[in-house]
């Protein structure tokens, strides 16, 4: 219940959401309207569609052993984090309009810290994957020589550093004693947690787009130098395409999240005329939509998880037929593509080195054209 005057020194401990909505201008109904139910039940719908979807593709790793990679380690992982995005914004429908009035501030926080976290998450995991194509590429090499024990250590970091930056207002970067500096899109937010979060991804979104395009750049410079030797085509061809499918994933994340960045700092910055509420139903809808953007990108890419995501959904565990002999994937493994280099190489000789010399033997890549 409201209190009439501050807890002390100019806090607002005891008071309720309401109190916060409504200093801060933002609408808040105790009646369900059928905007309301709407909302709610696209949301619910769009949920369900992102938890299933990525939960396939992470089943989809796990099952397929040419997926047992560092890169798809880290894809996996995002697939993770799309997933536990999926879990948030559901837990979000179940406590949004006419509920919201019924949450307390613990409730409240934990709604907006679920959401922050699988942000972070993603914004890491898209990061260790920039580094990993970074590191592998400019080393010649289809996969990271990174060990597994060392991937699932920077899986691990990436969660911890996710879940401390959703905690970081819960534990007093908000406005509860400051209540002139509260946000309008998440009235219990300080306006400058809301920049320094905005900044924060923003600059880690430039950064990259910076190490994609260097990798491209050294790419196209590297391939024109190569022979036309069967392997160092090979080679050249699979490296564009997994850069094709990452960077696909890569800009679908820009696009989405962007804009509701964008918005957020201007919350934070305080512009009253930009109107950021009109603009936060689009922006949340669009940036929930991104966590089904990958499993569509998999499936029309990379053909090996096309026909695993297949597998799965029919209960075949196990087949006679290996697809990877049929697949019109281009990023076949490379003790299958050496298969097929041998036959090449009894017809003609090489004159050059190899491109990729040890870790060119024990490495498997499937992402498609």
């Amino acid at each position: 219940m409201d209190t009439v005057s501050p807890d002390k020194d100019g806090c607002y401990y005891n008071k309720s959401i309401k109190f916060f909505y409504e200093e801060s201008k933002k609408n808040i109904s105790n009646v369900w309207r059928t905007r309301d139910y709407v909302v709610v039940s696209l949301g619910m719908t769009v949920c369900f569609i992102v938890i299933f979807s990525n939960l396939l593709v992470i089943v989809a790793i796990l099952k397929n052993k040419r997926f047992h990679f560092p890169i798809y380690y880290l894809l996996g992982n995002l697939a993770l984090a799309d997933l536990f995005s999926g879990v948030s914004y559901l837990h979000l429908m179940f406590h949004t309009g006419p509920w919201t009035i019924k949450l307390t501030k613990h409730q409240w926080f934990v709604r907006q810290a679920l959401i922050d976290t699988s942000l972070t998450a993603s914004v890491l995991n898209l990061l260790a994957v920039a580094v990993e194509r970074h590191q592998t590429i400019f080393s010649v090499q289809l996969h990271s020589s990174m060990s597994t024990g060392r991937v699932f250590t920077v899986i691990l970091c990436i969660w911890l550093v996710a879940i401390l930056m959703g905690l970081v207002p819960t534990m007093g970067w908000n406005c509860l004693c400051d209540l002139p500096n509260c946000s309008t899109m998440a009235p219990l937010y300080s306006r400058s947690y809301l920049v320094f979060w905005a900044v924060l991804n923003l600059i880690t979104f430039s950064i990259m787009l910076a190490v994609y395009t260097r990798i491209f750049v050294y790419v196209r410079h590297k391939t024109k130098q190569m022979s036309q030797h069967t392997s160092q085509m090979r080679y050249k061809e699979t490296v564009f395409n997994l850069m094709k499918t990452v960077s696909l994933i890569l800009g679908c994340f820009v696009l989405c999240w962007t804009p509701g960045l964008v918005v957020l700092l201007l919350d934070g910055l305080g512009c009253d005329r930009c109107q950021v509420l009109r603009y936060e139903k689009y922006c949340l809808v669009l940036a929930e939509c991104n966590s089904f953007v990958n499993p569509i990108i998999y499936s029309f890419r990379d053909k090996d998880m096309w026909h695993t995501f297949r597998q799965i959904l029919c209960c075949q565990w196990y087949r006679g037929r290996d697809y990877s002999g049929t697949s019109e994937v281009h990023f076949n493994t490379l003790e299958h593509e050496n298969g097929k280099s041998r036959v090449a190489d009894s017809m003609v000789k090489s004159n050059g080195a190899s491109l990729i010399h040890n870790g060119s033997e024990d490495a498997t890549a499937s992402l498609g054209e």
